[in-house]
């Protein structure tokens, strides 16, 4: 048996099969990344940075320290003041969910409770990232985020 001779046609055509691999291989992660994070995280960053530094810090001459766990399908939220006292929150919005994608996003539902907060809630393993948007008693907003890892 004589192997056939390797001609500029069958390297042309291994060539294009190895582009097209490496094309769709591409093609099928960017559609996937583009379905699944939008990438926004402001509407308009250039007006977004024109108050950043003095609600930035804003914020932290309130000292809060924040600190969040998840065990037995119970998230723990603690918000207190540098004194270890909790902290006054006129309003406070939460939601959890994955850092690269928003379809497990979750609203949690803190009104009426005070703190420290306690909220039932079961998330799948992996990492989670939760998202604090409160208002002091004073008006002053307040903005955080925190992983949250939920072992297997």
């Amino acid at each position: 048996m004589t192997a056939k001779p390797l001609t500029g046609k069958k390297v042309l055509a291994i060539a294009l099969a190895a582009f097209g691999v490496i094309i769709a291989a591409n093609l099928t992660l960017a559609v996937a990344a583009i379905g699944t994070f939008p990438g926004l995280e402001v509407k308009n960053s250039y007006v977004a940075s024109q108050t950043f530094d003095a609600e930035r810090s804003a914020q932290q001459a309130l000292g809060w320290q924040v600190s969040a766990s998840y065990g037995d399908g119970v998230l723990d939220l603690s918000v207190t003041t540098a004194d270890g006292l909790p902290a006054e929150i006129r309003t406070l919005d939460a939601s959890i969910g994955r850092a690269t994608h928003a379809n497990a996003d979750v609203t949690l539902d803190f009104a009426g409770a005070k703190g420290p907060y306690s909220l039932p809630l079961q998330l799948d393993s992996g990492k989670w990232e939760l998202r604090l948007y409160a208002i002091a008693g004073d008006g002053t907003a307040f903005h955080q985020r925190l992983p949250i890892i939920v072992p297997r």
